[in-house]
């Protein structure tokens, strides 16, 4: 458990919590005005911002730094984008953060405007020390949709003179320390058959069929990492999933379907190679190739990559994990099947971890929420953070 003024949360950090809440920054929409507004914030600050824009220029990651121009700095990173709400019985306004009971609802509460809003209530206390070290701003666009915009900004990081010694990705974690997640590949799967009259089946080529049977084929795949894979228990799912969760084809009852398309999903383990995973189901489908041809030379089956986001593992001994138990009063560390722009950082050799407020169970669902507790253990987290990189204790 943590302190008792783990308890108690700001009222300017609740008030940010809401001015985030209020951006619809649904990922098929821009984000400019919510980083058009956090821009201005951290002006009125005196703190300038840099931009990294998608190709539309419709969308920007913000990066910005508290402190002296020095390496060693810690990024605080976060996605501003958050998933539709389309469809969805949600029972309040999605695009205002109420609270009802002990909890806050409203689209990103969990995932993961919460934990942005709060560091950036924080400013002025940062401001207010004597930082040793910097404490780096990095608001991504496009998580949601395979971690795009983060890419961008970490590339830019080769233009910052001092280099970031680690950083904390406030995904919803229930504020413990995530110091590893697995890896995912996503594909989409569009099997081109050929019509005929139901009547006549054997003269066309059933894409349905086909793509059933390779659905077929990736579920056992599933099973088989369940009941016979590697495990790793510190997961919360503790071996490589498959998943698929898209299909879509055919016109009519009496007309064997010429197309069909699934999109389908690997969460790997580290030691489980993602690319033999992906020859493995590529192989299974081209066993219908012949077939097929037989009957009509432009029937196919093919793959499309739809995201690649590596796994990731910082280990419990790194610094970065040391900083995070000083700032989560020592509790364990954890790993999770979710995945983040973590990975990135650490790929870009910037050492990190996740730890922010909410769960997993209540994002992307309607009337997301988050419990005041959680946003206040958040705020502590980030004042000891304050703390640890202050040349002087408060």
């Amino acid at each position: 458990m943590n302190a008792p003024e783990s308890n108690r949360l700001s009222a300017a950090s609740l008030e940010m919590i809401r001015q985030l809440v209020s951006f619809d920054t649904t990922s098929r929409e821009s984000n400019m005005a919510l980083i058009d507004w956090v821009r201005g914030y951290l002006r009125d600050h005196g703190i300038e911002s840099r931009l990294t824009f998608d190709d539309t220029r419709k969308k920007a990651n913000l990066f910005a730094t508290v402190g002296p121009p020095v390496d060693g700095g810690i990024v605080i990173s976060g996605h501003t984008d958050v998933v539709p709400v389309d469809g969805q019985p949600w029972t309040s306004d999605p695009w205002r953060a109420t609270e009802v009971g002990d909890r806050l609802v409203g689209r990103g509460v969990c995932d993961m405007k919460s934990f942005i809003a709060i560091a950036l209530a924080l400013v002025p206390d940062m401001l207010a020390r004597e930082l040793a070290r910097p404490l780096h701003f990095a608001l991504s666009y496009d998580e949601e949709v395979g971690c795009i915009g983060v890419r961008r900004l970490i590339a830019d990081l080769a233009n910052v003179e001092y280099k970031p010694g680690g950083c904390i990705v406030g995904e919803p974690t229930g504020m413990e320390l995530v110091v590893a997640h697995k890896g995912k590949r996503s594909y989409a799967c569009r099997v081109r058959g050929f019509e005929a009259h139901s009547a006549l089946t054997p003269k066309g080529v059933n894409a349905v069929e086909i793509a059933c049977e390779i659905v077929t084929h990736l579920r056992g795949m599933a099973k088989r990492f369940r009941d016979r894979g590697r495990h790793d228990r510190d997961y919360d799912v503790p071996f490589t999933t498959v998943h698929v969760g898209t299909i879509k084809g055919g016109t009519a009852l009496n007309i064997v379907p010429r197309d069909c398309e699934f999109k389908f999903e690997f969460r790997h383990m580290p030691f489980d190679d993602p690319e033999a995973l992906y020859r493995e189901i590529t192989d299974y489908a081209a066993r219908f190739l012949p077939e097929m041809h037989a009957v009509a030379a432009d029937t196919g089956i093919v793959f499309e990559e739809l995201s690649n986001l590596p796994g990731f593992d910082t280990g419990a001994d790194s610094d970065i994990a040391a900083l995070g138990r000083c700032c989560n009063h020592g509790t364990q560390f954890n790993k999770v099947s979710f995945g983040a722009e973590a990975s990135l950082f650490h790929d870009a050799g910037i050492p990190s971890i996740l730890c922010g407020p909410g769960h997993i169970a209540q994002a992307h669902q309607p009337n997301e929420w988050v419990t005041l507790e959680q946003v206040a253990q958040c705020e502590a987290f980030l004042r000891r953070l304050i703390d640890q990189v202050s040349a002087k204790a408060a």
